[in-house]
């Protein structure tokens, strides 16, 4: 910390601020990480987990560029990340399995490779039959037809992540200071005060990372966040022997043998409850794909609140108004933390936004709606 302040304050201690204040931090600036805690919408306690390629902004090719680039770096992700803490953060690649129960349902899965492809997306994928299929996962259940298949999806405990973040950047020197709630931030000569309960954290940029809480922050700063919620629910098995190591679009296996089903996508406000019909559905899917299932008991089914923006597209944007004042938001917290941690932090850090992500200011909500 200089005299006035840290050189960046990130305001949002999930999954994006903890990337970006941990990617600042590498490049050697001060960095001070402002997380409100567990008491806050925390989107990554209703993550799924899937660093997912396949069909990933179909029809949004620079979104689709920008989440392959995330995906191939993620292997450096969590290596120095693990070399940095210690923490295993159980990202494994063995390839992603999305599982059709027609043949029509195939037919999309190719349209998506064919869009993808024309879009300059050179994501490899496979389609399996029935009978290739089985090969990979014996235990499949007589209803699935086949699969699309990409050996560059992956899979990641996104809490385990987040505390890997967080640690990284304490261990590195940066300040992590949990349980801070932001109410107020003033443009000030040579930087940004944020106030605090505990007194104001000074710095000469920020970054507002506050998930749902940016929408009301926002303005302050000369920003716009047009951030709703969306709820997701997932439901959670009792640890099985492990049996199914890939990623899939609908179940995946954590490293402690848990079986995740899920997720949901509604739209039911600020309301984080669960719904039985709901984990009724995310069961019956997931049986459809593996019977053998059945016997798993459910221990626990949560329900958390995910960012969402009109379009669904992240935004990242730098303050006209107030130059040094960033935001940054998406719905794809795991998929995108390698880029926010290598590119959008430490560009950040040097008091720019990258050109990759030029197209992701808010302005274009106000075009849209012209």
């Amino acid at each position: 910390m200089t005299g006035s302040g840290y050189d960046l304050v990130v305001v949002g201690g999930g999954l994006i601020g903890a990337a970006i204040a941990w990617g600042a931090s590498r490049t050697g600036a001060s960095v001070a990480l402002l997380d409100e805690g567990d008491v806050a919408y925390r989107a990554s306690r209703g993550n799924f987990g899937l660093i997912w390629l396949q069909g990933k902004g179909v029809g949004k090719p620079a979104y689709m560029h920008w989440s392959l680039r995330a995906g191939r770096l993620w292997k450096d992700l969590a290596e120095e990340l693990h070399a940095a803490t210690g923490l295993d953060t159980g990202w494994r690649q063995t390839g992603g399995l999305h599982f059709c129960f027609s043949e029509a349902e195939l037919d999309k899965r190719r349209d998506v490779l064919a869009r993808s492809q024309a879009d300059g997306g050179e994501i490899t994928m496979q389609f399996l039959d029935r009978t290739a299929l089985r090969d990979l996962v014996p235990e499949i259940g007589p209803e699935v037809v086949g699969a699309s298949f990409s050996p560059e999806d992956s899979h990641v405990s996104p809490l385990y992540l987040l505390r890997a973040l967080q640690q990284a950047l304490q261990d590195g020197g940066g300040s992590y200071r949990p349980g801070i709630a932001v109410n107020e931030i003033r443009p000030e000569v040579g930087g940004f005060a944020v106030a605090t309960p505990t007194g104001s954290v000074h710095g000469r940029r920020i970054v507002l990372a506050a998930g749902l809480g940016s929408a009301r922050l926002a303005p302050q700063l000369g920003l716009s966040m047009p951030v709703e919620p969306e709820r997701g629910q997932i439901v959670v098995t009792e640890r099985v022997r492990p049996c199914f190591p890939y990623a899939a679009n609908c179940l995946r296996q954590t490293a402690e043998g848990s079986f995740l089903f899920g997720s949901s996508h509604e739209e039911a406000g600020f309301d984080e409850g669960t719904q039985v019909a709901t984990a009724a559905d995310l069961c019956a899917t997931a049986l459809r794909v593996l019977p053998g299932l059945q016997a798993a008991g459910v221990v626990r089914i949560w329900g958390s609140l995910r960012v969402m923006t009109p379009d669904g597209l992240p935004i990242y944007e730098e303050s006209s108004r107030y130059p040094g004042a960033f935001a940054a938001t998406c719905h794809s917290g795991v998929t995108l933390a390698s880029v926010h941690a290598f590119d959008i932090g430490p560009a950040i850090a040097a008091g720019a936004l990258p050109a990759a992500v030029a197209s992701f200011g808010s302005g274009r909500f106000d075009v849209q709606a012209t």
